[in-house]
């Protein structure tokens, strides 16, 4: 199914890592010169070597990457480019062909896999405990720079460029109507999706919007308790994330570091065990698929420039549909900032279980929640 007013060469993608590269991974996991740890060092200084001890481990003995390559191949994979830009994504129809396009973009350090647990839910909701009407065709594409996104064509690729080019895979794809989830960079991406509200939009769903104080006092007068606690785990939060400022300020000095040592980069990718204060679902073996395809592709370097390209950007006010779903150990939107900066936030529920990376914690709640937008939005 293509789109002739916005056609793109599209060409079937399957993953196959060589042996060898697989081979080079054990050898320096094996040969890990671990750092040396202080008496009572624990999260609150970064990852505790304990941890990383007991991660390497399980990575040597246990991570089975074939499988998990087997796992990501079952689902049908192809790269186009995009002005200049390679672009990896899956495309993933459902059985039921009146079936709302949905495109699911990614986190930071995450990838397309974020999504994994809930691609069957999604696109056969019949089978999944939902209504045929429920049901959704996924578009799941690497950010550009990031896993099968490669290589990066230009330092330029902002988010607002990342949304149109998005945009434009869509109608490629021959969906005239759709809608937008993410979380994290996909947020922002799916934010700025409806801030172009392209026509037959359907408007966008995230789990974060990033509106924070401008110095006016006078905002704060519409500020409840629990919009303070909000602002109070922003600060909790910029106490824990040097990460996105290295990322900003000095990307290709961090870039060298993460692209030579795979347990730096399981270290440095942190946030997928601490960002909710240790409250973190996520299982070993996902936090170390995450890694092993971040390390396996060399990507460290496109991901870290996520940060850097968006330091100088503006904000825009955003008049287009947005929901968002604020997850209890996740960053907490500030509803009085956030509808500053969106002016038609059409959904906002508040979740008691999971975090940060909702589609990997609590797959079935984010499905949930995900139906009940968009049938809101038919």
């Amino acid at each position: 199914m293509t789109n002739a007013a916005h056609a793109l060469t599209i060409e079937p993608f399957e993953i196959d890592i060589p042996q060898a590269a697989l081979d080079d991974l054990q050898d320096r996991l094996a040969r890990t010169r671990f750092a040396a740890e202080w008496p009572g060092a624990d999260w609150t200084q970064g990852a505790p070597v304990s941890y990383l001890r007991s991660m390497v481990d399980r990575w040597r003995s246990e991570f089975d990457w074939r499988a998990h390559e087997g796992r990501m191949n079952a689902h049908p994979q192809f790269r186009t480019e995009i002005d200049g830009q390679t672009i990896h994504f899956l495309h993933v129809r459902s059985p039921h062909a009146d079936a709302t396009p949905l495109l699911l973009t990614h986190t930071y350090p995450g990838s397309f896999a974020d999504f994994l647990d809930v691609i069957g839910p999604l696109t056969d909701s019949a089978a999944h405990g939902g209504r045929a009407e429920d049901a959704f065709h996924l578009v799941i594409p690497s950010l550009p720079g990031m896993g099968f996104s490669t290589p990066l064509s230009s330092a330029g690729w902002t988010l607002e460029r990342t949304a149109r080019a998005f945009d434009r895979l869509m109608r490629a794809l021959g969906y005239e109507r759709y809608g937008a989830h993410g979380s994290d960079g996909g947020a922002m991406v799916s934010r700025e999706l409806a801030i172009l509200q392209p026509e037959g939009f359907l408007g966008a769903h995230v789990l974060q919007l990033f509106s924070f104080p401008s110095g006016d006092p006078a905002e704060f007068e519409a500020m409840g308790p629990e919009d303070y606690a909000a602002l109070e785990f922003a600060g909790w939060f910029q106490t824990v994330n040097g990460y996105a400022d290295m990322n900003a300020k000095r990307p290709l000095t961090i870039a060298a570091a993460l692209s030579d040592s795979p347990v730096g980069l399981l270290a440095y990718h942190e946030l997928f065990e601490n960002f909710g204060n240790g409250t973190s679902l996520m299982t070993p073996d996902q936090v170390l698929l995450q890694v092993s395809l971040q390390w396996l592709t060399n990507t460290s370097a496109g991901a870290v420039l996520l940060h850097h390209v968006e330091k100088d950007v503006p904000v825009r006010v955003n008049h287009g549909p947005i929901g968002v779903a604020v997850f209890a150990d996740d960053f907490k939107t500030i509803r009085p900032f956030a509808e500053r900066d969106n002016t038609d936030i059409v959904s906002w529920t508040e979740h008691p279980r999971g975090g940060h990376f909702a589609s990997m914690e609590v797959p079935d709640e984010l499905v949930r929640v995900l139906r009940e937008f968009y049938a809101s939005r038919a």
